[in-house]
């Protein structure tokens, strides 16, 4: 590895997931699949596609307890809700975009600190199971 990699490496922020000591929880979706309109293709416009989304949020405990109440914590399926809202905006030309807008979405949330989205499209490519974007981005302090 070179010392360039090296430093790369040194500087990445790696997503901390559910962690006691530090009040972090895990709040997911996996594999949520939808059609979108998206991507930059003449054969793209115009229809919708099958794409795969995953989330993942780290999210910082606000109470010492969610006391089971709703409203402390991070709904999933607000989650999904607002995915579907973006999508439903119109034709998207990249998965990256996609996939920004989405982490966008879940660190408007206070209690959200960081956010990984994997966008795939299940269909793009002949022969691939899938093709897509992951990005992982953290509330800015």
């Amino acid at each position: 590895m070179s010392h360039d990699d090296a430093l790369v490496r040194a500087n990445i922020l790696h997503l901390p997931f559910a962690d006691a000591a530090r009040s972090v929880r895990h709040v997911f979706v996996r594999d949520y699949v939808t059609q979108a309109e998206i991507g930059v293709w003449e054969h793209e416009k115009d229809t919708r596609q099958a794409v795969r989304i995953n989330v993942d949020l780290s999210v910082a405990e606000t109470v010492e307890h969610h006391e089971d109440q709703l409203v402390n914590v991070v709904c999933y399926n607000d989650i999904v809700t607002k995915i579907q809202a973006i999508i439903k905006t119109g034709h998207i030309n990249l998965v990256e975009t996609l996939a920004e807008k989405i982490a966008e979405m879940a660190l408007e949330d206070d209690q959200v600190i960081a956010a990984r989205v994997k966008v795939e499209k299940l269909e793009a490519v002949e022969g691939a199971a899938s093709v897509g974007v992951e990005i992982e981005r953290h509330k800015r302090p």
